[in-house]
């Protein structure tokens, strides 16, 4: 692998990807582009692996085996995927399954969110829909590094913390391989490391929500994540309200009233993890979510266009 640089002679090298079903991108700082390019190859590479052990698009991958075992039998997994549904778990029992990876055993019928939904479901209709949702019937073998989905239909997915952890992955390799400096951008999940060229920190902008590609606040990060998710990305309005397509997995119903979330956390799959939650809690619970948890930080916008922060989470204007 090449050798690191001495810091003057370093540029920035950047090369995106379609990974995961969204867009990646991955910044370094090193010397030489083309070996600065070998190495973001590679770690692209690690995040391709990743992503065919956790895929639900695949029949090969360990996830769509655990879910055509739910109900018949546990299936022993690779020590990473059960380290990470292990973790997956204690946020579920943090946000009282808020944050649930057997979301995908929702019956998806009855959301399309695009302009032809102009209706709810009932209520009744709605919870129905949830009812293999329930993170406690995934039980893992701390042994035998197996998991057993408990009722016959559930089904795990990890669209909730895979680029987060995809993130923190590339992150460590270019670290390992020398790298001082970067960021891995998880189409909005990003991990940062060292130093900005010419700068103490990488400054990352927060998107606005009604212009998501022009950011109206930024964050100087260093050894940091961030994570933001909203109902920006996939909604529906009916009879004037705005619905998030993310579903509160106890009501069955989407959540309203918030218009985005922004996590900062020390890893990628933390900051990830804990965006849903907060929308689904809403403003109060979530901020108060985010300021019992050390070194996790929060930033909400309302509909009405109100900004809430966690206690310690510093923003500026440029």
């Amino acid at each position: 692998m090449p050798t690191n640089r001495i810091d003057s002679n370093y540029k920035e090298v950047k090369l995106g990807r379609k990974m995961m079903g969204n867009h990646f991108e991955i910044t370094i700082n090193w010397a030489d582009e083309e070996e600065a390019k070998e190495l973001i190859e590679t770690a692209y590479e690690e995040i391709a692996r990743i992503e065919n052990l956790l895929t639900t698009y695949k029949s090969t991958s360990i996830t769509a085996r655990i879910n055509e075992c739910a109900g018949v039998t546990s299936v022993q997994v690779p020590i990473e995927v059960y380290q990470l549904i292990e973790r997956a778990q204690k946020i579920s029992e943090l946000t009282n399954g808020a944050f649930d990876l057997s979301y995908g055993s929702m019956d998806k019928s009855l959301w399309n969110f695009d302009k032809s939904m102009k209706t709810l479901p009932s209520k009744a209709a709605a919870k129905q829909s949830t009812k293999l949702i329930n993170y406690r019937n995934i039980i893992l073998d701390a042994e035998q590094h197996s998991v057993f989905l408990k009722e016959k239909g559930m089904r795990i997915g990890f669209g909730g913390i895979g680029k987060g952890y995809a993130a923190d992955m590339a992150k460590i390799f270019l670290q390992n391989n020398g790298v001082s400096s970067g960021i891995v951008n998880a189409s909005g999940d990003m991990m940062t490391w060292g130093n900005q060229l010419k700068a103490d920190a990488w400054k990352v902008g927060i998107s606005d929500p009604e212009s998501p590609h022009i950011p109206f606040a930024y964050l100087d990060m260093n050894e940091v994540a961030i994570a933001t998710s909203g109902n920006y990305e996939k909604f529906v309005i009916i009879d004037g309200v705005k619905y998030s397509h993310t579903i509160n997995p106890s009501t069955g119903l989407p959540v309203t009233g918030i218009k985005s979330v922004t996590v900062v956390a020390p890893t990628a799959e933390l900051a990830d993890c804990f965006t849903t939650p907060i929308l689904i809690k809403g403003v109060k619970q979530g901020i108060n979510l985010i300021n019992a948890i050390n070194g996790i930080e929060c930033l909400i916008i309302t509909d009405h266009n109100k900004i809430y922060t966690s206690h310690n989470i510093k923003i500026s204007s440029n």
